[in-house]
This record gives structure tokens, sequence and C-alpha cells, in this order.
């Protein structure tokens, strides 16, 4: 158990399209009468609309904003803001344009009201970077974190995809490192990897439709969501890097980002391996920093410190400066290890892989479907093999654990027959039987529950008469059921065809007992036109499927045990409504709560109620028995 606190220190989130309209409502709530707007001449046109909703509020702008907030511009800045007696700031733009804020609120303590127009992230967080004679130093302060943030995926819909790409990732970089910070817990964990996911899916989806709100929407979330977890916990290698090559050698912020992440990542991999099996995870790559290498290459981002201009006779100073302190990293910090990585990033080198990047095979397999005439079934096969492939590569699949599968499958089928159906048994043990039949009732809410068919039904079991005993002498608690079948409305249905079989007492199905007469506990029957029918049966027990086969070895090899909970299978048919397949439990009964296959629902646990004296039909019981009262309704196909 790893101990942790978490504090939560939050800034005001205003999201969505068109919010810049809100942007005076935001100066007003923190107090603002005289506002100094901060923005580059690049978003002139945004930046008289905001001045404009402003009106008398605004006290003057700022345009002069640089990257990696060099103190002297700050100065400047402030110099404007109290010639001006500025008492708010609301900032427009990039990372650089947040940081002169920040850094003027560092100094005066005015609040801030921040409009993003990238994904930098760093505008929910307590920290700032500044510049000073060739070295950047970071701080954190509460002053430092804005009052509101305004995000208006509008803004975004035109920043030119290069852009969009390096600061994406300098915001992913914000997520990587919360994740194998000393001070992650379960909170940031949970943002950080939603932020991961955001933003792998955005930057794929960017190059298709860089216009798309939806995109769009998910990289500006995914950017905030960074930037929340680069507010709780502390940084490490990647961003003293990074700040080391932006601060004293003057290399782009965002574009630094992007070339160096990937490397840092494989510096720290093997210090936090299952970190980054999370982060592979969430990307949907085998490996997290060649991942993150082949997301940047594929949407045309920078990958080397080649591509930025930055001397390799720098390299060395890069290296000294980069490990001239002692700081927070999953690995320790060495000067050989930092060398190492950095001369990768200036060759632009993909990180080595555990695996190797095989999404070209899968291409050609999936391409291998492309003349499928029935659509349903291209796509199914081309999700299937994707997936597939995916495991084998994320679990770095041995030949020999392959192999083993193919020959568990391969007994699975040799097992089977008419009379024992092993594949679904490893269906249900597997719980996929229990996701479909979910998938399938969810779309007949108006019906009765649903439950698995299970591996023991008989197509055409004999046609009885309602009162029939199935048991014919079958040892057990004897049971009268009485049964009604109706349409949603309370309707009764008649003539509905009703399969009813069960285990015996000893756990066994007749199809099980090679040495029974013919079918038992097993019968079909109609309802009458009130939708009734009644038989006799016993109480059904709890009960080990088979267990001498493949399913049998996976469960012992996995410490399961083999036991359903009591229960009655039914399956009921009738024109003009959904066929239902389903089960009812003993309430009481073992292993509710733990069924092999998964197959209990609570609305399906009925009362299965002790009852003495005269029987329904007259029949001559010696001691207790049990009675089940039942409605089962069924939906209504469409049209009927």
């Amino acid at each position: 158990m790893k101990p942790f606190v978490h504090e939560v220190r939050s800034t005001r989130v205003v999201f969505g399209s068109g919010t810049i309209s809100q942007v005076r409502a935001e100066v007003e709530r923190v107090g603002g009468n005289r506002v100094l707007l901060l923005a580059s001449k690049r978003l002139d046109d945004v930046a008289q609309r905001v001045g404009e909703s402003l009106g008398p509020l605004l006290a003057a702008r700022f345009d002069g904003a640089a990257m990696h907030t060099p103190v002297e511009v700050t100065e400047h800045a402030l110099g404007v803001l109290r010639s001006n007696s500025a008492d708010c700031v609301v900032a427009i733009g990039g990372g650089s344009t947040t940081g002169l804020s920040k850094a003027l609120a560092a100094r005066t303590n005015v609040p801030q009201v921040i409009v993003p127009t990238t994904y930098s992230g760093s505008e929910v967080t307590a920290v700032l970077g500044e510049t000073a004679e060739g070295r950047k130093t970071t701080r954190s302060a509460p002053e430092i974190r804005p009052e509101t943030v305004v995000y208006d995926v509008d803004l975004t819909l035109s920043l030119p995809v290069d852009l969009s790409v390096t600061s994406a990732v300098n915001a992913l970089a914000h997520a990587v490192e919360a994740l194998y910070s000393p001070q992650s817990e379960p909170v940031t964990d949970s943002i950080a990897l939603d932020a991961v996911a955001r933003i792998s899916r955005g930057l794929r989806a960017l190059a298709a439709d860089p216009s798309d709100v939806d995109t769009r929407a998910d990289l500006l979330i995914g950017a905030w969501l960074a930037g929340t977890c680069l507010g709780s916990v502390g940084m490490s290698l990647h961003h003293k890097i990074c700040h080391t090559l932006g601060g004293s050698f003057g290399l782009p912020h965002a574009e630094t980002h992007t070339v160096v992440l990937p490397h840092v990542m494989a510096y720290n991999a093997k210090a936090v391996p299952e970190v980054m099996e999370r982060i592979a995870g969430a990307l949907g790559v085998p490996d997290a920093p060649a991942g993150v290498f082949d997301l940047v290459e594929s949407v045309g981002g920078p990958t080397s410190l080649r591509q930025l201009d930055f001397p390799r006779e720098d390299l060395p100073l890069a290296v000294e400066l980069s490990t001239s302190r002692v700081y927070q990293n999953p690995r320790e910090v060495t000067g050989e290890g930092v060398a190492a990585l950095l001369s990768d990033a200036w060759h632009g080198k993909r990180p080595a892989s555990r695996v190797p990047d095989l999404g070209w095979l899968t291409d050609e397999v999936v391409a291998s479907f492309a003349r499928t005439p029935d659509k349903r079934l291209r796509s199914l096969l081309t999700d299937l093999v994707r997936r597939l492939h995916s495991f084998a590569t994320t679990n770095d699949l041995t030949q020999a654990e392959w192999q083993a599968a193919v020959d568990f499958l391969t007994g699975t089928g040799q097992i089977s027959s008419d009379v024992r159906q092993e594949f679904v048994l490893l269906s249900d043990t597997l719980g996929l039987s229990s996701v479909v039949d979910a998938l399938t009732n969810s779309r007949t809410p108006d019906s009765t529950s649903s439950a698995v068919l299970g591996p023991f039904y008989v197509d055409g079991p004999p046609a009885v008469e309602s009162g029939t005993d199935l048991a014919e002498g079958v040892a057990g608690t004897p049971l009268w059921a009485d049964i009604r079948v109706t349409d949603p409305d309370g309707a009764p249905i008649a003539d509905a065809v009703v399969d009813v079989w069960q285990a015996d007492d000893d756990g066994f199905y007749d199809i099980q007992l090679p040495d029974l007469d013919g079918p038992v506990l097993r019968a079909r029957f109609r309802t009458d036109a009130d939708g009734r029918f009644a038989f006799w049966s016993i109480l059904p027990s709890a009960y080990p499927i088979p267990v001498d086969g493949p399913v049998g070895r996976m469960l012992q090899a996995t410490g399961r045990h083999q036991y359903r909970a009591p229960h009655v299978h039914f399956m009921i048919s009738a024109p003009g409504h959904h066929k239902l397949i389903t089960q009812l439990f003993v309430a009481g009964g073992e292993y509710l709560d733990s069924d092999t296959v998964f197959g209990v629902k609570d609305d399906l646990v009925v009362d299965f109620v002790p009852t003495g004296g005269p029987t329904p039909d007259g029949r001559v019981v010696d001691g207790g028995w049990r009675r089940l009262d039942f409605t089962f309704r069924l939906g209504r196909t469409t049209g009927s």
C-alpha cells in the first residue's frame, strides 16, 4: 500500500463553444475593474472582440509576451500594468502569454482570467517558469495559479496542425510525469490516464479533419486535465531538460517537449515498468516510449533536436546544466545517462521497444478483408484482428504461450460433442456469454431479464401437458411451479412455447447421464388462454460444471471454483414477441454472489417458498415441498 496526500487546489473552468463571450462576467466575478489585456499581434481579431466586450473595464493591452517568460519582458509589462492602475489580467494565447500573466500575478497578486488558444495545460497550475541571464528556473506559489480559465473550443479550430501537435504533446508530458511522480495518487493517476487517452486520440484524428469540433474538444480537455496533474505533483527529468534547452539555448518550448518526451520516457521505463504499461494502455500501443515517438512522427511533429537547429557541439553543456542539481526522478539521473538520452534525441532515434512495431502486419491483415461483401462481417473481423494483434504485442506473447493457447482451443473442440459443448462452457466461464446476454437484453428493457443459455440445452425437448411431473421419481425436494407469461402490459400470451430444463439433485443434467432412459427434468410446454402452465419438478441445487476438460484446467490454474448457483432454465417464444432465455435462481442458495459463469441477476433471484399440506393438484406429498410462482414478461418485436 502506498500512502498519499490529495489536496484540491482548483481553478474555475468555463468550457464550451463561444465561451469567450463570458470573459467580462468572469472579470467581474474576480473583482476586476481595470483590465490589462495580454495578447500577441497574431490574435488581434480575438483581442479586439474581448476588448469590445470588456468596454470601460479595459485599461490597456500588452502584446510583447515571449517564450520562456524572460524577466525583462515581465518588467516591461509590469510597468504597463502599474501605469494604467490595472487590477486584473486577461491573457489570450498560448504558454508564453499565460506565463507572462502568471509572472505579473506573482509580483502583484492581481487576479487572472486566462483564455488559452493552444493546448499548453499550464494555465491551471501554480507553476511559473522564468528565464534570467540564460537560465530558466521554476517556482510555485498560490498567487501564481489563475483564478479562472475560459476554454473556448472555437478559438482552437484554426490552430495550425503543427502548433496543435507540439502544444498537445507538451501537455501530454505533464500527464506522463504525473504518473510516475512520488506525489502520484489515485485521483491524479485517473486524470492523467484520461488526459493521455484524449490527447493521443485527438492527435490521431486531427489530420483527418483539423476543424472537427469533437477532436478539438478532446485535445482541449486533455490539455486541461494534464495541466491539472502538473499542478498536483512535482516535475522531474523531462521538464528539467526542456527548461535547460529552452532557457539556456533558446529552443522553442513546445517543440522541445515534443522531441524530448519519448526519450525521457525510455530513460525511466525500467524504473517504472507498471506505469509505462498503463500509459501504453491509454495510448493503445504495446510500448509507451516508442508509442509516443511513433505518434509524434505519424502526425508530422518534430522528432529530433537537430530539426530544431540545436548544435550538436552544445550537447555536453546541455548535459552539464541538466544534471547540475538533484531533483526527483524515478531513475537516478547521471551525466552518462542524460548524455545518451540527449544524443538519441538529437539524432531522432526511435526508442528501443521491448516488442517490434508490427503495425504494418496488422494493416496488411486488415486490408485483406477490404472486399468482404458483408459490411458487418468486415467490421467484426477488422476489429478482432486489431485487438488480437494488440493483445499479442502488448503482452509480448511467446511462441510457447501461443502454442499452449492453440492446444487449449484444440482440446476444447475435441471434447465437445452433441451432449457436451465445451466452447459454450468456456464462453460462460470467461463471462463472454453474460456480456452478449446483457447486450441483447438491454435492447428489450420491457422484458424479464435474460440469462445465459448454458451448455446443456437440447433443442426439441418432449412436449408435455401442464401439470406434468418432470422429475419422474428423481430424488429431491418436490417443487410445484405455477408460471404465467404476459406482454409488457400484463396481458396474457396464449400458446407461448416454453422450454424448461434443470439439473438433478446431484448436479447432473440428463444428457450427462447415459444410463437414463430418455429426457428427465426437461420438457416443452404451451401456455393456456390465461398465459399459464404448471409443472412438478425438484428444488434445484448448486452444482459443479464439468471440470474434466480444458475449462476445468483453466479454473484450477486460476484458483476459481466450478459451482453454479441453484437455478431452473426457461426459454420462451411467442409470435410478435422477443424470445426470452433466462434462469430463475433460488433465493438464499449457494454461490449467488460468485456464480462461476457470472449468470446471476438480482431480479432473477426469487423465492422458492417452503410449503406444506395440500398441493394445488391434489398430489400427495410426504413432508414439505416448495412452491414457485412467477410471471415472465415478453417484450414486443418492432411493429407488433
